[in-house]
């Protein structure tokens, strides 16, 4: 499958591979974003706290728990599948299997799930995980428990992840939970709350931590990182209460990737994501100072109508999001760009359509994730807008969208053959077990011979094919970043 579909929105079983006395064992899948694969992570440290192993194996789990995503129905839908797969396991395998859900979709519905989904005996909001170990107590004692309360605090900052499922080589770490931006289409400031941010320090603690660990690379995490606000904890809507001198010693997302970048050299830093109407261009000017800083910007801008973007509540117009591009492209010409873009919203004629297509032909993404509308119930759009596109209209848009998307990714790529790229080897190719797959700065994937060398490496590779998702090369030797695999500085 092409890279134009995201690897991350897809279900993934995580597994903990601990050497403890912990006797239990605990059942994690994710769906949806990567913030949700990052929150299990926490979760998985929680409750290895309170004596459980995770493990691969449904059917001898003593907790499955299922991290949710609302973002759309489809999303949804897959959680009530799996739901059912786990009712099957309880009624003819396990039937002391206790069952909870997580995230979003949690959040959203709350103890109404209980009477949706008689299998659930659990029901946790994104801000409750430290609440785990009361709620697994509930349970444990033949009752229902639920906690979705919203925090203006929570960042989980003094927690540290467990790294589940891990290639060794690349980690999350959260750095903003929730968001005030309030896109008409959205579920994420219901399910999340409010927008607040990590503490520096304990970003930069666990940032030289993963490094101690041998992680070569990482991504700085958020609904909307370039709106990241330090100035002692807090909501950033509450930032014009601040003192004055919390207001100068403020930490603003550009500075706080400068630390990152400059706290570990030889680590490749990544971030994801950003909003068009609150990047600045300080951040690029970092972006290009850096070398270890990947020049790769996702840069969401849902649609090309300026019409439809005043509807999503877009605070930002296609001119605005024009001169942002021709500012990247000045700073970091050879910059990757993707993109997310919604077909279909309500309202969306043929000519806002046609907007989408020349704003995808101005730019020429490196490659995207593409969605046709889903209506979510509560949000704005779902409140005040009629759903009006025909699904057969939407499909065909939406599918208009993924092909040019793909003859744009296709351009981009061929632009790159011929050259020498960095790639930070990752696991082996699932077309073929005698090729390495990684990932060059610009976020595409790479593959090449093994050779002699190794996960966790940094090889420059000449590229001499490609397809739309896929650079292909041969190995020219390691690259200026490589340091020997015991020699971690």
């Amino acid at each position: 499958m092409e890279k134009i579909i995201d690897e991350n929105k897809q279900g993934n079983t995580l597994v903990l591979d601990q050497k403890t006395t912990n006797h239990r064992k605990l059942y994690i899948e994710s769906y949806g974003c990567q913030m949700n694969f990052s929150d299990s992570e926490i979760v998985a440290s929680i409750l290895a706290k309170e004596g459980f192993n995770t493990t691969q194996e449904l059917e001898e789990a003593d907790l499955v728990l299922v991290n949710t995503c609302s973002i759309r129905d489809k999303a949804e839908q897959t959680v009530r599948k799996r739901l059912e797969k786990f009712n099957r396991v309880k009624r003819k395998v396990n039937p002391q299997m206790k069952v909870g859900v997580l995230g979003c979709m949690a959040e959203r519905l709350k103890s109404k799930f209980l009477e949706e989904e008689k299998i659930v005996d659990m029901v946790v909001g994104p801000d409750a995980y430290k609440d785990l170990p009361n709620l697994v107590q509930e349970i444990d004692e033949g009752r229902n428990a639920v906690n979705v309360i919203l925090s203006k605090e929570e960042t989980y900052g003094d927690i540290a992840p467990v790294r589940l499922n891990s290639n060794g080589v690349t980690a999350l770490v959260s750095i903003t939970r929730g968001c005030d931006n309030m896109c008409t289409f959205c579920v994420v400031p219901y399910t999340r709350g409010r927008e607040r941010s990590r503490d520096p320090q304990s970003i930069i603690k666990e940032v030289n931590e993963l490094w101690e660990q041998g992680f070569k690379e990482i991504t700085l995490l958020g609904q909307n990182v370039d709106s990241y606000l330090w100035y002692g904890g807090g909501l950033k809507k509450d930032f014009d209460k601040a003192s004055e001198m919390q207001k100068a010693t403020a930490v603003t997302f550009t500075t706080l990737l400068s630390l990152v970048a400059e706290a570990q050299p030889k680590m490749r830093i990544r971030f994801s994501t950003s909003n068009p109407q609150d990047m600045t261009e300080d951040v690029l000017h970092v972006m290009a100072k850096y070398d270890n800083i990947c020049n790769h910007i996702h840069l969401p801008v849902q649609s090309g109508s300026n019409r439809i973007l005043k509807e999503m509540n877009r605070l930002h117009t296609r001119e605005e999001y024009f001169a942002l591009i021709d500012k990247v492209r000045e700073i970091m010409p050879d910059c990757g760009i993707s993109q997310d873009l919604i077909a279909g919203f309500p309202t969306e004629t043929e000519e806002d359509h046609k907007d989408t297509l020349s704003l995808m032909e101005y730019v020429k993404y490196d490659f995207g994730y593409m969605f046709s509308y889903s209506e979510r119930p509560g949000t704005p759009a779902a409140r005040k807008m009629e759903d009006d596109v025909p699904e057969e209209v939407k499909k065909r848009r939406l599918q208009e969208i993924v092909d040019l998307q793909r003859e744009h990714s296709h351009y981009r790529t061929q632009k790159q053959v011929g050259q020498i790229v960095e790639v930070l080897i990752e696991k082996s190719s699932k077309k073929s077990d005698e090729q390495w797959s990684g990932r060059s700065p610009h976020n595409t994937v790479v593959v090449f011979r093994k050779e002699n060398y190794k996960i966790g490496e940094f090889v420059n590779v000449k590229i001499t094919d490609c397809t739309s998702a896929t650079l292909i090369g041969e190995p020219v030797g390691y690259s200026k970043n490589q340091l020997p695999i015991s020699g971690q500085a």
